[in-house]
Parts: C-alpha cells; structure tokens; sequence
C-alpha cells in the first residue's frame, strides 16, 4: 500500500478530523477560512467550527481574476497562469492562518478546496445541442497541498457534473446533513453573489429535498458600485439605495429573463446577471437617466423580490417553516428587511441559531463535503428528479 493511501486511512479511522474549508464566492472580497473539526458521517456527521476568518483579497488580486471572471472571451494564457498562482496564493493565506492560530500544517488533516469559479455554463445558458452542463474553477488542489504541506481536496463540483447535476448548488448536501431537523421545516436561504436556497423539510425526506439558485443577490449591486464608485466595494449599510427610489418600469424589465420562469432547481451566475444585463434592460425601459440611488434601490429590490418569489412558490402549501439566512447579503439592512416585510409571518433567522457563524456556512458545507470523501458513502443522499445525484465529490492532493 503506499503510504499515501495509508495517510487517507489513518485520517478516516480517527474518531475525529480537523478540517479547513475554504470559499472564495462571486463577489471576490476574499477567501473564507473555516477550521473545522468533524466526527461521524451522514446524518451523524456532527461539526465543531473552531477558527474562521475571512483574508480580504489585495486590488491586484482582484484585478488578475476579474480579467477572466465570467467573461466569454479572456486570455487563455493568463486562465493557465492563474489556476497554480491562485492555488499558491490560497495556501499563503492558510499559512498566515495557521500561524495566526498557533497551529502547524501537522495539527490539520484535510484542506477542503472550492477554488474560485471563473465561468459556470449549464446547457440551458449556453443550449448548444452537442454539449452538456459545465463550469470552470481555477484554483490547482495540487500546488495548494504543496505550499501549506496539507493534503489537500478540492474541484468537487466536476463529479456533480458527471453525474447528470449543474455543478451546484452543492449545498444542498451539508445543509442536509447538518441542520436538517425533524422538528420544523427550514429554508437554508444563503444570500451571496447569487442568491439561492435548499429546502429541508422535517420528514427528512431525501426524495423531497431540493436546492436552487434564484437570481442575484450582492452580484450587480456590488459590480454597480464597483464600476461607479472606485475604492468601494459594495453598498455599506445600503446608504445609497435606501437614498434612492424604486424604478418600477427598470425593475419590470430586470424580471424579464427566462432563467425566472424555469422550475426549481436551477442554476445561474454572473455570465447572465451583470451590468451588460442592467444596460440592456435600461435600454428596453427607457430608463437610462435614472440617478445611481434610484438603479441601486432597484437593484435591491429585485433581488428582495426574486428571492421572495422563490420562497413563497416553495412554501405555498406550508405556514410552518423558519428560515435561517446566511452570506454577505445579510449585512445588507434593505434586502433583509425587505423580505421581512413580504413574510410578515415567517421567523428569519441566521445560521447563528444553529452553531455556525453565517458568514463560515459556505466554507463550512465544503469541509463536510471533503468528510464525506473520507469517510461517507454508508447512508446514501440523493434525489435524482432535483439533480442532486448520490455520488461522491472532490479530487485528493498530497502534498509530496
């Protein structure tokens, strides 16, 4: 046996594993570092999480990855030089990490490895009869391993791919088997670049369990900022929408895309949902003049009402569920409390009321994922008519 298997059985047969899950989302703020520790599997999987942070990514960080992020048409040459740099670059900050908490690469087992997403393409985005669902994250698990010395396992969307899903959203899997409850019926709503949402009702039933995107949530807000004011990175405390007036001719036509009409689940992303998407429906609704507050109080509300509309077509029959939000967009006052509004008698809360920080959730949901590489596969979860295929996800890295 060599010795790298041996590694891989030794770290499933301890009684417990401590895992760091990384994120590194749409909006590109930075990298979210979870150190977890996991014991048991399955519906039995049981997560402390012990450290998190989230390391701000530098301007020129940024810059790099946005000369290829989401784009049709990019250098290829610089999608290859990224894919090791980004990996370096991730394993640097787990370093600066580990000895922020006084640890050493030998205290960790498993490095849980999204990457960072350049291009996410299902077959009903790009409807060329000839190819399938694909996405692209550029991040290499390898050179990841080798600068922090931890072995490492990552690029788990590719196998969900493989096996008839879109590639996400794959949080469906840790929010199933960690915050299912059969004592109320929950919506694990997290509010990202996209927006999207699992739904887990109490019976745990796993053929009725299904996750979806919905459509924007930070992602044209944050690039409107972006573009209009330099040095800011989104709407802090939603100043400037709420400074603003809702549209109602702009906010008709944003609704407008086809992706809004197609049943649950579904899957999208800043290909569809950008700026070039704002500019042509300001076109069709004659509202190019509008003021920068009136297009971010707009945009705020389109997400608010995509994600309202989602969660009531989800619901319709039930008036006992609670929701438990997480992501960047629950910093935004607005959104939240525009939801709020719409679902007077719904209880929303964080993943907070269940022991996980909701900025960690997503970084946290890959460290369950790597757990179930190593030592899942006993209780099987899937739902084949949602696209949620029962297989087994990520690709192993040693580190020499």
């Amino acid at each position: 046996m060599h010795s790298h298997i041996q590694q891989l059985f030794d770290i499933a047969a301890k009684p417990s594993r401590k895992v760091i899950g990384l994120m590194s989302g749409t909006s590109l703020d930075g990298l979210d570092v979870a150190l977890c520790e996991l014991c048991g599997d399955g519906l039995d999987t049981g997560i402390r999480l012990l450290q998190f942070t989230t390391v701000d990514y530098a301007a020129d960080y940024k810059q790099r990855v946005k000369a290829v992020f989401s784009k049709r048409d990019v250098d290829l040459q610089a999608v290859t030089l990224l894919n090791p740099w980004i990996g370096i670059e991730h394993g640097r900050m787990i370093n600066q990490c580990l000895e922020q908490w006084q640890l050493k690469a030998a205290d960790v087992d498993i490095i849980a490895s999204h990457g960072q997403t350049i291009f996410h393409c299902p077959k009903r985005q790009h409807n060329i009869a000839e190819y399938g669902n694909a996405t692209l994250q550029i991040g290499d698990g390898d050179h990841l391993a080798v600068t922090t010395g931890i072995t490492t396992i990552s690029d788990f969307r590719q196998k969900h791919i493989a096996a008839g899903g879109e590639g996400a959203p794959l949080a469906v899997y840790g929010d199933y088997l960690l915050f299912s409850s059969r004592s109320e019926n929950r919506i694990m709503l997290n509010i990202g670049g996209i927006a999207n949402f699992t739904w887990l009702p109490q019976t745990l039933d796993a053929e009725a369990v299904f996750s979806s995107d919905i459509g924007p949530g930070n992602t044209m807000m944050d690039a409107f900022i972006q573009k209009h004011y330099p040095g800011k990175y989104f709407d802090k405390d939603s100043a400037l929408a709420k400074a603003g007036s809702v549209s109602e001719p702009l906010l008709n036509a944003l609704k407008q895309d086809g992706f809004f009409a197609l049943n649950f689940p579904k899957t999208t992303g800043p290909e569809v949902f950008n700026l070039g998407y704002l500019a042509k429906a300001q076109q069709q609704s004659g509202t190019e003049a509008l003021s920068h507050g009136d297009i971010m109080a707009t945009l705020n509300r389109f997400s608010a009402d995509m994600i309202i509309s989602a969660i009531q077509q989800t619901t319709a029959k039930l008036d006992n569920f609670v929701i438990y939000a997480s992501g960047g967009g629950i910093h935004n006052p607005l959104l939240m409390s525009q939801i709020q509004q719409a679902l007077p008698d719904v209880s929303i809360k964080t993943t907070a009321d269940l022991g996980i920080n909701p900025d960690a959730k997503e970084a946290v949901l890959f460290a369950v994922l790597a757990n179930e590489c190593l030592v899942g596969g006993k209780q099987k979860f899937s739902n084949a008519r949602e696209g949620i295929p029962g297989v087994t996800m990520g690709k192993i890295s040693f580190a020499d």
